[in-house]
């Protein structure tokens, strides 16, 4: 009979012995609230708008969730040395295959953003990109110390550059600004001077600014998103709106399971505004309880932080993090109208494939890297 006690060796009962237990649930219950959700948020879609089997779209992200809890596991167990001399190279690939989006990406909703190649199937690089990127830039950061310091923090931003060139062109403003504010939390934590962040900040704000004005064509989007957003009268608001109402409508306790009606209104409503139809659904307590699960989590990760002794895996873990709160809370304040709209999944919980995976490529690396020592 199989055993995880200390006279147990395998690799398995070595990775249960040592992983966080705490961290492994709550990303997992993250995993499951996300199906459960899905199965009430996207029925009536399947059935009326596409004209499929009612649970066409909930057997689809069981698949998704079956297939990110085992990437997660896989990534997790993983010899955390061999892990990180690994993950720079798929950074690379990863970054190059938001580059082919160029040449062979799919047009949805007039973005390009999706990739179509013949052996695999549709997905966004940019969820891979996002937490390999972290990685990356942690390790330019804690490189050979005879590289002065402000240089490996200029080295980092031409790798932010390189991404955000790529995100522009397809136009992808939203995932531009989470890598922009995570880079910006992680060299921070590092010991970055304060005016210049201030600076750098400033600089891209001007720079959104700049490609606004002189190519209105391929980001007028952002200028009239902002101006509806600034004076909901001057524009289509309508997806903004009907989320507010939705979640003013679920009050503390909700109208009960698909009794919703937000995600037979709004387009994208099981991705894009999926803590409006839980709010709408289930009411606010449901959503304070995914906030809470967020904060919780990274409670955890910076607990671990701060006993942690090697650098690199500190800078890892604050940059991961960081990506997965700040990722949440844009999600939360484009469907509560405090922010504008970004078109931004909820981390874990959000339909979709590519975010999915994303999700639990971050989730693996976490629990790879907050994992006790594989001597224990």
């Amino acid at each position: 009979m199989f055993s995880f006690s200390r006279e147990n060796t395998s690799s398995l009962a070595k990775w249960w012995r040592n992983i966080d237990k705490q961290i492994l649930f709550l990303f997992t219950l993250l995993f499951l609230l996300g199906l459960f959700f899905s199965f009430s948020s996207t029925s009536s879609i399947a059935a009326e708008k596409v004209n499929k089997e009612t649970y066409f779209f909930f057997i689809k992200h069981l698949i998704f969730v079956s297939i990110s809890l085992s990437l997660m596991v896989i990534i997790s167990i993983q010899n955390k040395n061999n892990l990180i001399k690994l993950l720079p190279y798929l950074f690379f690939i990863s970054v190059f295959m938001l580059f082919l989006i160029i040449f062979f990406g799919v047009e949805v909703k007039g973005s390009k953003r999706w990739l179509n190649l013949f052996f695999l199937p549709r997905f966004q690089p940019i969820e891979l990109v996002k937490p390999l990127f972290i990685i990356f830039v942690a390790k330019i950061i804690v490189m050979d110390e005879k590289t002065n310091l402000y240089r490996r923090y200029l080295y980092s931003f031409f790798i932010l550059l390189l991404i955000i060139t790529f995100l522009i062109n397809q136009p992808d403003l939203g995932q531009s600004l989470l890598l922009t504010l995570s880079w910006i939390t992680m060299i921070f934590v590092s010991g970055f001077n304060m005016i210049i962040l201030t600076i750098l900040g400033l600089v891209f704000l001007g720079s959104i600014f700049l490609l606004i004005f002189f190519l209105p064509e391929k980001f007028g989007y952002i200028y009239l998103r902002l101006q509806t957003f600034f004076d909901p009268k001057s524009g289509d608001n309508f997806q903004s709106e009907k989320a507010l109402d939705a979640i003013k409508q679920g009050g503390l306790t909700g109208l009960g399971m698909g009794e919703g009606i937000l995600k037979d209104k709004v387009p994208e409503a099981h991705t894009d505004y999926i803590i409006a139809v839980i709010s709408e659904e289930f009411g606010a307590i449901f959503v304070l309880m995914i906030v809470m699960i967020f904060l919780f989590i990274g409670y955890k990760v910076l607990n671990k932080v701060f006993l942690e002794g090697d650098e690199f895996l500190k800078l890892a873990l604050v940059g991961l993090i960081s990506l997965l709160i700040i990722q949440t809370f844009i999600h939360i304040g484009v469907n509560t109208r405090l922010l504008p709209t970004t078109g931004m999944t909820l981390p874990f919980l959000s339909y979709g494939g590519s975010s999915l995976i994303g999700s639990s490529i971050i989730a693996g690396i976490i629990l790879n890297f907050t994992r006790k020592d594989s001597s224990r």
